[in-house]
């Protein structure tokens, strides 16, 4: 099969075999998308070597269950060992000898075919169409916030950054009831917001810290500074960007003003299948460009573009 995998800070299509894995489901993959992850893992983040890509959606064509073939699915990234306390737990995301889907350990879906088990399986509504399913892993990472924070109605919300992330946060935040404005450098990306509702200021406008909760979804080092300036005393501040390289914020302020910093990454996928069958719209303009698997540097160099938002790969 052909395959996507990062070379010398590039990233070069391959032919590798297709993937057989005992226990685990044989996907088809249909629609993949290329994330911040993905093109920091190409400048060195984790140091992954294998097969990229963990946003996907696809036909199940193998499988110890019968029930499972043919099913249109996405997957949960993360694949623990099944018998620590993290996996009983019901938190496999935190397993110490976890593989990643992509990331750690585990070739990707930027290929014709990837595997996993069928744990980690979640079938598709019929109602939603493979390039808003493709992206319910991201979408799932935004619903984290709302499972680690509990965000009342009308808490004041600042998501920091409006590019793939920074959207889906922001739309997630919204649905549950937060007052959210987004604060991001690119006009066009910010009027799509506006469309849904939401509040937004340009990153040069005056810095105001009477945030409840500030998200930092910028994928840059400075975005935490750019948080840290917005959140009131007492505050949360919620980290989902990783990025191949070190921040050099201030943290005296963390103590000084007693916010609470929160890490969050991966989330559950049946609230975000919900919101793209109950809300449509919230995901509708989010593709940028949509690329043929054999095409994949110039889809990279296409999502790398300042006002590129989510680029897919077709195998």
């Amino acid at each position: 099969m052909k395959a996507v995998v990062a070379a010398h800070g590039a990233v070069k299509v391959v032919d590798r075999p297709r993937p057989v894995r005992p226990g685990e489901a044989l996907v088809r993959v249909r629609l993949a998308g290329l994330c911040g992850t993905d093109l920091e893992i190409v400048r060195g983040y984790a140091g992954f070597r294998g097969i990229l890509g963990h946003e996907f959606v696809g036909v199940v064509e193998e499988s110890e269950s019968a029930t499972w073939v043919g099913c249109r699915v996405v997957g949960e990234i993360n694949v623990g060992c099944g018998s620590c306390s993290w996996c009983r737990g019901g938190l496999e995301r935190h397993c110490p000898e976890r593989t990643v889907l992509g990331i750690v350990g585990r070739d990707g879906a930027f290929a014709e075919w990837l595997t996993l088990p069928e744990r980690n399986l979640h079938e598709v509504p019929e109602a939603v169409p493979d390039e808003a399913a493709v992206l319910t892993e991201p979408l799932a990472a935004a619903y984290e916030i709302l499972e680690q924070t509990r965000p009342e109605p009308g808490t004041r919300v600042l998501v920091v950054g409006d590019g793939r992330l920074g959207q889906l946060c922001a739309a997630a935040l919204h649905r549950a009831g937060c007052r959210v404005t987004v604060r991001g450098k690119h006009r066009a990306k910010l009027a799509r917001l506006e469309r849904l509702g939401l509040e937004t200021r340009m990153i040069d406008a005056r810095s105001e810290r009477a945030f409840d909760l500030v998200v930092e979804a910028t994928g840059r080092p400075a975005g935490l500074r750019d948080a840290l300036a917005h959140s009131r005393p007492r505050g949360t501040i919620v980290l989902k960007s990783t990025y191949h390289g070190e921040h050099g914020a201030n943290l005296t302020a963390l103590v000084v003003d007693e916010v609470t910093l929160v890490g969050s990454r991966c989330g559950p996928f049946p609230p975000a299948l919900r919101h793209l069958t109950e809300h449509p719209e919230d995901v509708e303009g989010l593709v940028s460009a949509r690329f043929p698997l054999e095409r994949a540097t110039e889809a990279f160099a296409a999502a790398m573009q300042p006002g590129s938002l989510k680029v897919l790969l077709e195998p």
